[in-house]
């Protein structure tokens, strides 16, 4: 039985609107050296800060409420005595203007030199969705939708990222080739709600042995959600890497000739 409802949560894959190549970072985003860790950083908060709403002409989301496109937990093969669908829509996350990063290694003056780390902590990550389930246990037909809300707390994202560079209209630009997510957390709540319609203290009985025992239960999806996280990052750090230059995301080096 654990195995059947071991399947609810997010992927997160990016959504974020085609824009074109050649934005500029807004005049407020404070530029810093190449491989300055600690003011990198500081910007990279700041921007969080002052952009909740996101960046649409760089290609960054909204952070404030972050939508994602409709998501396929699990497609099993359907035969068998025991087997289950599990498709997640309507995603909406909540929290990520609340992101702070911890962290910061890389952007060198060849960015392909040493590979990119991101560390980021947000008190809590909402997420809601609508699910549909569709399966068998043993005698037992499945067939289910409902709302989905998921609260992760303390929730710490690691990203480890690699680049090459790609030149247009004599501008380098990055490009994410490799990218390995870490995620931790101290707590997971999660309530699925009609989970059986025609009795709800069965309801209410399933999503407490969840909740009871989240912690099992995240270890057996991290598979998953790591490729989820992969995706959705790969794909919001392409977006904003094929709309700003990455030589106009820094200041210009230092000229030891004239002094500047």
């Amino acid at each position: 039985m654990k195995q059947l409802y071991v399947l609810t949560w997010l992927c997160l894959y990016a959504y974020i609107p085609d824009v074109g190549s050649g934005a500029d970072l807004p005049a407020d985003v404070d530029k810093c050296r190449f491989g300055d860790s600690e003011c990198i950083l500081s910007s990279i908060n700041a921007l969080i800060k002052r952009y909740p709403q996101g960046i649409p002409q760089i290609g960054l989301p909204r952070l404030d409420t972050y939508r994602f496109p409709d998501t396929s937990i699990l497609d099993s093969p359907q035969r068998g005595p025991i087997w289950l669908n599990f498709r997640m829509r309507d995603n909406v996350h909540r929290g990520f203007n609340n992101a702070t990063v911890t962290h910061v290694e890389g952007f060198l003056r060849q960015p392909n030199q040493k590979q990119i780390v991101l560390k980021a902590h947000l008190p809590r990550l909402l997420h809601e969705a609508t699910y549909d389930q569709v399966g068998r246990f043993l005698l037992f037909a499945i067939n289910t939708t409902g709302r989905l809300q998921s609260d992760f707390q303390n929730f710490s994202l690691t990203l480890t990222i690699k680049v090459i560079e790609e030149y247009r209209n004599n501008k380098r630009y990055l490009k994410v080739y490799s990218l390995v997510p870490k995620i931790d957390l101290d707590r997971w709540i999660i309530w699925l709600e009609d989970l059986y319609k025609e009795n709800m203290d069965v309801t209410i009985a399933v999503n407490q042995i969840f909740n009871e025992n989240w912690l099992e239960f995240w270890n057996e999806l991290q598979p998953g959600l790591i490729k989820s996280f992969t995706t959705a990052f790969t794909t919001l750090l392409n977006r904003v890497f094929q709309n700003v230059a990455y030589d106009d995301m820094f200041l210009p080096d230092l000229d030891i000739r004239s002094g500047l």
